[in-house]
């Protein structure tokens, strides 16, 4: 029958609906069920109500409704719903009752009987205002809506009903049955936890007039790449299964089971047995953690005051103390006011200060806790006159709350040689008075140190971190030039200064002797030594070609500019991101453009640059006497080091593919390859292995595997939903990532890609007003995340360089632990 358009307010429902709410609510929430037969006065319905099995209190309403030919998925539908609610455990069954007649929500005793209700509609008007107005109140006093399929094209005028399933199909999009990979992105939710990662299956998939994802709590994503999505398609991030708390009750869709199979398989029944679990209060879910509007992100630090970096200096990393208290460093930039001295005859070259700060959440305020004279205040310009070195990282003792030990990796400039343009890069311990928060500096122990060029920006690295045996993870950059090479390998032997080249890497990141390039560890002793724990890359007395040619301290070489890093301590994974080169596009003759780099290691290793990056995408050779000539393509399961700069092996480890790469062109580039294992390079070729990513500008700035705190009382914490996650971000905000992502335990570690990604662009924003430049991200023991914002420019510090805070306030799982449906049944 056709009914005219309603697009009814709840302002104009009466107070009937109202007083059905009030009605319902004693039921679904614990009051005495309404008979199964029909009070006076009620109509007949065409229900039949089989008793409950095992005497249980629970019920689910099946409607199935269709302003149009009913659907050929609902008979099978409505065997797999009984069939779910009469097996597993006792404390998981329901009783499944079945209608078409929407009389039903006009019924207000009768509709209050049901914990859930199903909508396994087609499409059309289906229900009049009333018997809206009837739904809506069992939503309000608590009641619990599962969609299925077909049910968004149902009542296509009500933009509550909208809300309620929460997108609408958008024309375009496919209309055959296709298999296609759906990526379970929710490993807690009863609905999902028990799917496999990469589910592959077919149905008929929909696309949506308005991406839902941030305004409902996404379970899982259907894969674009693995069918065909028609003209309509919504891109990487597209949601195929939700939930939300909405309207006082609890609303979950899912866009499959569009067919009569798709209810036969035992994987998509799981998933309603966990759809229902959740809406008829059978078990308490988290619907609220991907919902942007409950994260609030703060700056909570203040522009400097005129001349003075009191509050921030130029950012570059940061770290939160066991008691919540934040320190983070500034590389060494001054005040944009002041000269930046790049004379090197001046002996005051380059001199900045490395600051240290302190922020307390408890009284909200900022301590210049210290300041050290660093190198790194050479900034602008081209590459033999900016440079990159400074106060680069900064950790904490892991008995930081007893002995106040601080650990800074710079570069003083007291130990600069302005005839060499030689260096010296420093890991030392400080002692902070944890009463006054304040560093000093005549307590310094120099644990580790070692040269570096400073004639020639750029790529110092600088991030620390500690595994769960306290041992230390030190991330240093190449220490090379990113010209000279064509934006690709840097590996021209030709350009040096007296003698030490500065545009091959291959006597940094791939020389077995030399602590650049590198990410070393080591395990520091409480006299302000350290030893070489074992498992590293080297031992440091390996005993072929001659000896003397590697150092213990290295566990990762071949990385390029390893800002950030970050060991997750339940796991001892350490997680690394590295900027790539400069080339815009791939090159048929010298092979792939920058790839920013995001690893997850497992185990010491060779991570290829610059002979190899991505998933083993080699380069081209290079060498003296005519370095503008290409050679032979490098090997990525034996590379060798021929530099005339390498002072270490020659036979390298074998390159580890890494876990994520991205260009100007996408994410996860990849090509055909030839016989012998060399891409074509061509980008009318290439494949793009993970769409959720894109370069152009880019830095990448690894962030940290987010670990949730059961025991905390914290209002603030992030939910247990991220639990294990990783973040992976980049400097800038534009097509970036700014991403959680999950990676397979099976393939982590060995170049496996990840199976799930979603954007944080909302939750940890971008834009003007947001966070523009996002320089570091830690998780605080609050739960709270905090991220430093750059600012603006370059080699200063800026009125928008910003500590700032995101906190989450969605607040527990639903429905409320005392109102679980066996608790209101035993009442």
């Amino acid at each position: 029958m056709h009914r005219a358009p309603h697009h009814r307010s709840r302002s104009r429902r009466g107070a009937a609906a109202a007083l059905a709410a009030v009605t319902m609510a004693a039921s679904l929430l614990g009051g005495t069920a309404a008979t199964a037969e029909p009070q006076p006065g009620e109509p007949r319905t065409t229900l039949s109500i089989p008793s409950p099995p095992g005497g249980a209190h629970v019920r689910v309403l099946v409607f199935h409704a269709s302003a149009t030919a009913e659907s050929p998925t609902v008979n099978a539908g409505i065997a797999a719903i009984e069939t779910i609610g009469q097996s597993g455990p006792a404390a998981q069954q329901f009783a499944t009752e079945a209608t078409d007649d929407a009389s039903v929500f006009t019924n207000a005793r009768k509709l209050g009987r049901y914990n859930a209700i199903v909508f396994l509609t087609g499409g059309g008007d289906v229900l009049d205002p009333e018997q809206e107005a009837g739904l809506e109140a069992y939503m309000e006093a608590g009641g619990g809506f599962l969609g299925i399929h077909d049910a968004a094209r149902t009542e296509p005028y009500s933009d509550w009903f909208t809300g309620l399933v929460g997108a609408r199909p958008a024309p375009g999009g496919p209309t055959t049955v296709q298999r296609a990979t759906v990526e379970v992105g929710d490993r807690q939710h009863p609905a999902t936890r028990q799917l496999p990662l990469n589910w592959k299956r077919p149905d008929k998939w929909l696309n949506w007039t308005v991406n839902p994802s941030g305004r409902v709590h996404t379970v899982a994503r259907v894969k674009e790449s693995t069918y065909r999505p028609g003209t309509s398609a919504n891109g990487w991030d597209h949601p195929v299964s939700w939930c939300r708390d909405y309207d006082g009750g609890r609303s979950f869709y899912t866009g499959m089971g569009g067919t009569a199979e798709s209810f036969a398989e035992t994987d998509f029944r799981d998933h309603l047995r966990g759809a229902l679990m959740w809406t008829t209060r059978l078990a308490r879910a988290d619907c609220k953690a991907t919902i942007n509007a409950h994260y609030t992100a703060e700056r909570v630090t203040r522009p400097n005051q005129p001349g003075r970096n009191d509050q921030i200096g130029e950012p570059h990393g940061l770290v939160a103390a066991p008691d919540g208290r934040i320190l983070y460093i500034g590389r060494g930039g001054a005040d944009s006011s002041l000269p930046v001295v790049t004379d090197w005859d001046d002996p005051g070259i380059g001199k900045g200060k490395g600051e240290i700060h302190v922020y307390d959440p408890k009284t909200g305020k900022v301590q210049l806790a210290g300041e050290l004279t660093v190198f790194g205040n050479k900034g602008g310009g081209g590459e033999l006159t900016k440079n990159e070195e400074g106060l680069l990282g900064i950790e904490l003792d892991p008995d930081f709350l007893s002995n106040g030990w601080v650990y800074l990796h710079y570069t003083p400039h007291s130990r600069i040689n302005r005839d060499t343009h030689m260096a010296e890069r420093y890991v030392s311990r400080f002692t902070l008075d944890l009463a006054t928060d304040k560093l000093d500096l005549a307590s310094e122990k120099v644990l580790l140190k070692w040269p570096v060029q400073i004639h020639s920006c750029c790529h110092a690295g600088g991030g620390m971190a500690w595994d769960s045996q306290e041992n230390l993870y030190i991330a240093t950059g190449d220490n090379n030039s990113s010209g000279f090479s064509g934006g690709y390998a840097g590996n021209n032997p030709e350009p040096h200064f007296k003698g030490v080249s500065f545009a091959d890497a291959r006597r940094t990141s791939g020389n077995t002797n030399n602590l650049n390039g590198k990410i070393l560890r080591i395990h520091p002793e409480d006299d302000g030594t350290y030893t070489i724990p074992g498992g590293n890359l080297f031992t440091g007395k390996e005993p072929d070609e001659g000896g003397g040619k590697t150092r213990g301290e290295i566990y990762v070489m071949g990385v390029r500019n390893p800002a950030r890093i970050f060991v997750d301590q339940q796991t001892d994974i350490l997680y690394a991101g590295w900027v790539g080169p400069d080339a815009g596009a791939p090159s048929t003759t010298w092979g792939p453009a920058k790839y920013d780099t995001f690893a997850a290691i497992t185990k010491a290793g060779n991570h290829g640059w610059p002979y190899c990056m991505g998933n083993n995408q080699p380069y081209r050779d290079r060498n003296l006497p005519d370095p503008s000539k290409p050679l032979g393509w490098y090997d990525c399961a034996r590379p060798k080091n021929e530099s005339p700069h390498n002072d270490g092996l020659v036979n390298l480890p074998p390159v580890t593919p890494n876990t994520i790469w991205y260009s100007p062109q996408g994410g996860g580039v990849d090509y055909p390859r030839d016989a012998n294992g060399v891409p074509s390079y061509r980008t009318e070729e290439q494949k793009l292995l993970l769409p959720w990513l894109k370069g152009g500008g880019q830095a990448t700035m690894n962030g940290p595997v987010y670990r949730y705190d059961a025991t905390s009382t914290s209002t603030v914490k992030w939910p247990s939903y991220w639990d294990g996650k990783w973040f992976v971000g980049d400097f800038y905000d534009g097509d970036q990532p700014r991403h959680a992502v999950l990676t397979d335990p099976r393939t982590v570690g060995k170049g496996g890609l990840p199976v799930h990604a979603e954007s944080l662009k909302k939750i940890v924003p971008v834009g003007a007003d947001g966070i523009r430049n996002l320089m570091d991200w830690k998780f605080a023991p609050d739960g709270s995340l905090y991220v430093l914002d750059y600012g603006r420019g370059f080699f200063t510090s800026h009125s928008t360089s910003a500590l700032w805070r995101v906190t989450y306030r969605g607040g527990e799982a639903t429905p409320a632990a005392d109102g679980l449906a066996r608790k209101a049944a035993a009442q």
